[in-house]
């Protein structure tokens, strides 16, 4: 029943962060988290439900015209070789888990937000690669594509609207897992655990998730779900 349920939950998760341009990772970490999946194992389990689910987002919202190809690549310059090195710096089970804790936080303040619409300024090149390089660095350690952190900056600078920075940290999220992916040290057989399982789930609600949020969706209902997942998730990790 529980390995039923995580399927469920990892397809609904896909759906709705694919729905907002996002892969899913902070997502993919409440629910393997509240069934006591393994840090290492639920590391290299986002990052590959990442590819896939962000790369189907990705495509979504440049069939609508969002994507900006000069406010991307900055970005992705300072994030890929950062997400690299960060995903060979070893963090213990402890410290792994209060660092993951925040960053969920972080993604519920995110989808709480009132966003609002204004004036799209241009980005400064230097802002573009220190916040990549940054974003890169806490991406490859902790295991996300670094798209919950990449939005609200977008929105809060005004350096995008809220669907050109859904397209923008769709492909972000994809070439910083691809990257985190490749620096991880330790590898788990995909025929030796669930995870084959985990990330058909996940494509299957991502594909739904990327035309359906592309097109037509409302964040409001999205972001309170998530949000209450997501909050679960950060306290047990933090306090069990």
């Amino acid at each position: 029943m529980e390995f039923w349920l995580l399927l469920v939950l990892l397809g609904i998760m896909a759906f709705l962060y694919a729905s907002v341009g996002h892969g899913g990772a902070s997502g993919y970490f409440a629910a393997l988290a509240l069934f006591s999946v393994a840090p290492l194992v639920m590391k290299q389990t986002a990052l590959l439900l990442n590819l896939g689910v962000s790369l189907m987002a990705f495509g979504a919202y440049y069939q609508q015209g969002y994507f900006r190809w000069r406010l991307f690549w900055p970005f992705a310059l300072g994030s890929i070789p950062a997400a690299f090195l960060g995903a060979r710096i070893p963090l213990s089970d402890s410290l792994y888990k209060q660092v993951l804790g925040l960053c969920l936080l972080i993604a519920v303040l995110r989808m709480l937000a009132t966003l609002r619409e204004n004036l799209v300024k241009p980005l400064p090149l230097w802002a573009g690669l220190v916040a990549g390089t940054s974003i890169g660095l806490l991406s490859g350690m902790i295991g996300i594509g670094g798209g919950i952190i990449l939005s609200p900056v977008l929105l809060l600078f005004r350096w995008a609207n809220l669907k050109e920075a859904a397209a923008v940290s769709a492909l972000f999220i994809f070439v910083n897992s691809l990257a985190g992916l490749a620096g991880l040290k330790t590898w788990i057989p995909l025929d030796k655990s669930s995870m084959i399982y985990w990330l058909l789930a996940s494509l299957m609600g991502g594909f739904l998730g990327a035309r359906w949020g592309a097109r037509f969706a409302s964040n409001t209902k999205v972001k309170w779900v998530l949000a209450i997942v997501l909050i679960i998730a950060s306290f047990k990790l933090w306090f069990v």
